[in-house]
């Protein structure tokens, strides 16, 4: 399909989608509708000929959105934030839908059923939600093994990020307990992924954020690196985007003893000092996202990437509706993009929209691959 039918193609499905879908979605509980979502994507994942038709509406190829990082090779930069697909059951539809690249999490040593419902709103002035999941997913043992199976049946059409996390309870309140529950999930996850995640910044999670702490991360790190079993995986980390500067230079320093491949900028915000936050009175409990973590995010990415330049792989999260908030992001020093609410809030032809606007956007800068546009805004 031309470029000029895949524009027209994704105009007409964000109208119905806008106009007509979202109002009536907007209308229903949000976890309520995710779960739906959920349920539909997995049944259209399960056969070919479903899988044909969502790619005939939803996909686009270009090789100017094509790069390798840390080994691995990203057919475009846009992927799926951890959170959506919380067990993992959406892998074989995703790549349809036009992502370069799919993050599953977070996972844990254990199942958990998360924090009490409810525990997902909208702001829909705001363009966010507010997030209380608390990690919910069926635990790291059973996810695995589903992966394996799916790994046997079907080759894998993208890169899979498992994100991984310490279980959601009293138990892993304390270090030791939570180290030993990462590790659980990493040792089964890892030859199963291409890439994983440690997800240090949950806001929802029983304890709070005790990793990102550089004392207990490099506790965590040390565990962590013994039971690789692969020393070349690339492993991220996903950082608060209220982390303050200080906090971060020492993240980095400990990072680099433990040769991290990069960093998730950013995870969802606590704050509710956020004059991008619309809505009065809003929920107290839970992480915001989308427009109101945007700066953050931005700021962030740009802090490490003048810090650090090449060294570290980034990968922006937070605020990415259109590809002119992905190009910000990538100019600014992230290699990779992931979203989840620009999605629910624009519509699945999003994903085809933003990586067919990031080619538009590199001709218009002449360039030829997405790769030179990576930082192109900082001096350091």
């Amino acid at each position: 399909m031309c470029e000029k039918l895949i524009s027209i193609r994704n105009k007409f499905i964000k109208i119905i989608y806008k106009g007509i879908c979202r109002p009536i979605f907007f209308r229903i509980d949000p976890e309520a509708i995710h779960d739906t979502m959920i349920k539909r994507g997995k049944f259209l994942g399960n056969y070919s000929l479903t899988k044909k038709i969502t790619g005939f509406f939803f996909s686009y190829k270009n090789k100017k959105l094509q790069q390798t990082i840390a080994g691995v090779t990203f057919p475009n930069p846009i992927g799926l934030a951890a959170g959506f697909d919380k067990n993992a059951e959406l892998t074989q539809i995703l790549p349809h839908v036009c992502f370069g690249h799919v993050e599953v999490g977070s996972i844990t040593g254990e199942s958990c059923f998360g924090n009490p419902k409810p525990r997902l709103w909208r702001l829909p002035k705001s363009q966010s939600l507010i997030v209380y999941y608390g990690l919910k997913n069926k635990g790291a043992e059973i996810i695995a093994k589903e992966l394996e199976l799916l790994k046997q049946k079907e080759k894998r059409l993208v890169p899979l990020g498992i994100s991984i996390a310490k279980t959601n309870c009293k138990e892993t309140a304390e270090t030791s307990a939570a180290i030993a529950d990462y590790c659980k999930a990493y040792s089964l996850l890892e030859p199963l992924s291409d890439y994983i995640t440690i997800n240090i910044s949950c806001p929802n999670a029983y304890g709070g954020q005790p990793f990102t702490n550089v004392h207990d991360l490099d506790k965590l790190l040390k565990e962590i690196a013994k039971i690789k079993t692969r020393n070349d995986m690339p492993t991220f980390l996903k950082l608060s985007p209220d982390l303050a500067d200080e906090e971060l230079d020492k993240i980095i320093e400990v990072s680099r003893k433990y040769k991290i491949t990069g960093f998730i900028c950013s995870n969802l915000t606590k704050s509710r000092d956020n004059q991008k936050i619309i809505e009065k009175n809003i929920q107290t409990a839970g992480g915001l996202s989308g427009k109101i973590v945007q700066d953050l995010a931005d700021k962030q990415i740009s802090y490490i990437y003048k810090k650090t330049g090449k060294e570290f792989v980034i990968i922006g999260c937070g605020g990415v509706f259109t590809a002119e908030d992905a190009y910000r992001k990538i100019k600014l020093g992230a290699s990779l993009i992931h979203l989840i609410t620009g999605m629910i809030y624009e519509g699945p032809q999003s994903i085809s929209e933003i990586n067919q606007g990031l080619v538009r956007l590199l001709e218009k800068d002449g360039l030829n691959n997405i790769s030179e546009a990576i930082g192109k805004e900082i001096s350091y």
